[in-house]
């Protein structure tokens, strides 16, 4: 199947399996590390779920929002491998200097140089496959190629969550994220020896001549970024606030000058190009609900793996996640702290035996009265005086990041299947159009919630925790609308996207990801206002059929772009 590629295609694999490695490392972290208490073995930064639904959604959405500014770059001035080498070296940065700890400052400007440079570094590599296929003997392996791209940035996301739990239980969180650092460095060298021994990398990175009457990147700046930038600080400023907090608001208030510059640049735009970056925004704007539901898997999702799920081991499990993780062990002692919020106020108090406490309603943790971790069920907690015959064991669980591996492990296994599939359709030329895909990957997403909603119901909505093969089976599903949906978006935006904006409209689809992951922290900052959970993702199910139905009023149109412009490109 690889020898009909373009060999360039394996080199960018792998540049992409380690980047991956390193994002999809601090992702399954991340969240646990900001509410992680700073008492702790390994201190956290002891944050409440709704500042690190908060934080975690506005730093999903300012990573997915700069690809946008690095595209530009990339057309007018660096190319696409200088810019891919620049954002490795600058994530690279990131999140070695995440390892520093007890600093606040050291946390937000790694976190900064770790959204500078994805910016620069995703959608100049997906830009670069793409044009290793615009030759016509790999023209028709495009979308195929696109879904083998994909399957490197999950073998990157399933093996690195392992590689987390064992470092950050052992040695602490430092390491971890250390370890993040390190993956982004070994995919910066893989890119520069495979641009050395294989040329066509080098021909395909090809800086397109701007059009005449294109803006200049100083007066895109200038019309763009500085409004951006001012209506991003009123909207912080604003007293109290609109859409829920103060980075919401900036985020929201800093989007609409960038809308408004894709609506020119499609205004403008000769009357060839119109259809297709037409096309190309009005698939942005649907897949915007399907990051909002899918990125809830560092949020949403890790609250219910490590307070809804059982995650208990037996000694069977117990020996196979020794092998590549130590276990997380809860302590039963407790002891009575005081809690206090950013500005002194008084949460109430806790006690030290239960790792997660519901803070956001500043409440008593219910059920701890006795002794009981808040996070472990009344069967586990006798379970664990039976064992110790005292109130002094201690009960083995699995790592919680280790969940965030479920979903990376099915991509693995269903893109060979996938590929093979749709090649058996397109030989027997019954094979969907690439927005054809696009749609099937909605509908499949929408479903995959319904697996959560059983789950919640079959759980008693958290009055016992639910068996892990729920997670299993929610990731199952959406994976399928996943490899349908987000590799053919790439595949798409290479395919209809004008050559001398190539980058910019990647930057595009990514910025409609963007949005899509600060919804998402929106939403899972909603998480403990559920009483029932089994409503919460009976929510998100609705929103992603929404989105379906939205994509199919849209896709006897979107098809007809789509062929024509195929067709005038043959």
């Amino acid at each position: 199947m690889l020898k009909a590629h373009p060999k360039g295609l394996m080199i960018l694999f792998f540049t992409e399996m380690w980047e991956r490695f390193g994002y999809y490392l601090l992702l399954g972290i991340f969240t646990l590390y900001m509410i992680a208490p700073e008492t702790a073995r390994f201190a956290g930064k002891g944050m409440s779920n709704m500042e690190a639904a908060d934080i975690y959604g506005t730093f999903l959405a300012l990573v997915y929002l700069t690809p946008f500014v690095g595209g530009l770059i990339a057309d007018r001035i660096l190319g696409y491998r200088k810019s891919i080498y620049i954002g490795g070296v600058l994530m690279a940065a990131g999140y070695i200097g995440l390892s520093i700890p007890d600093s606040m400052l050291a946390f937000y400007l790694s976190l900064l140089l770790i959204i500078l440079g994805n910016g620069m570094f995703k959608p100049n590599i997906s830009v670069l496959l793409g044009k290793l296929y615009e030759q016509p003997q790999y023209k028709h392996l495009k979308d195929s190629g696109y879904n083998i791209f994909y399957m490197g940035i999950n073998f990157g996301a399933f093996v690195c969550n392992f590689i987390a739990a064992w470092l950050r239980l052992s040695y602490g969180w430092g390491w971890a994220f250390a370890a993040a650092g390190i993956g982004m460095l070994i995919g910066v060298a893989v890119l520069a020896f495979g641009s050395y021994k294989i040329p066509e990398i080098k021909r395909a990175d090809k800086i397109t001549p701007k059009r005449e009457g294109d803006s200049s990147l100083s007066r895109i700046f200038a019309i763009l970024f500085i409004p951006a930038f001012t209506a991003a600080a009123i909207g912080w400023l604003i007293p109290d606030n609109i859409f829920g907090s103060d980075s919401n608001d900036a985020f929201i208030f800093f989007t609409i000058p960038v809308l408004i510059f894709f609506f020119n640049t499609w205004r403008t735009a000769s009357k060839e190009e119109k259809a297709p970056i037409a096309a190309l925004l009005s698939i942005f704007g649907v897949v915007i609900i399907f990051w909002a539901v899918f990125h809830q898997n560092g949020s949403a999702l890790t609250y219910w793996a490590k307070n809804n799920t059982d995650r208990e081991l037996g000694p069977r499990m117990e020996k196979v996640i020794n092998m590549v993780a130590n276990t997380e062990e809860v302590s039963t002692v407790p002891r009575e702290r005081q809690l206090t919020g950013p500005h002194g106020e008084s949460l109430g108090t806790k006690m030290d035996g239960s790792y997660y406490f519901d803070n956001y309603n500043k409440e008593l943790p219910k059920g701890n009265l006795d002794g009981k971790p808040e996070d472990i069920t009344d069967t586990e907690w006798e379970k664990v005086k039976a064992d110790s015959g005292s109130q002094h064991g201690k009960l083995k669980l699995w790592p919680t990041e280790l969940q965030a591996s479920i979903n990376p492990f099915f991509p693995i296994i269903l893109t060979p299947l996938l590929v093979a599939f749709f090649n058996f359709l397109g030989r027997r030329r019954k094979e969907p159009s690439t927005p054809g895909k696009i749609a099937w990957g909605m509908l499949i997403s929408g479903i995959s919630w319904l697996v959560m909603v059983v789950a919640a119901i079959a759980s008693g909505n958290g009055l016992d925790k639910a068996s892990v093969a729920w997670l299993f089976g929610v990731y199952g599903v959406i994976t399928i609308g996943e490899l349908c949906l987000s590799p053919m978006g790439l595949s798409l935006v290479s395919k209809l996207a004008p050559k001398r904006i190539a980058a910019l409209m990647m930057g595009g689809w990514f910025l409609s990801t963007a949005i899509g992951n600060k919804l998402s922290g929106v939403l899972s900052g909603m998480w403990d206002l559920f009483e029932k959970k089994s409503n919460f993702f009976l929510t998100n199910a609705i929103l992603t059929f929404a989105a379906f139905l939205l994509i199919m009023i849209l896709l006897p149109w979107l098809k007809r772009v789509y062929s024509e412009n195929m067709e005038s490109n043959e």
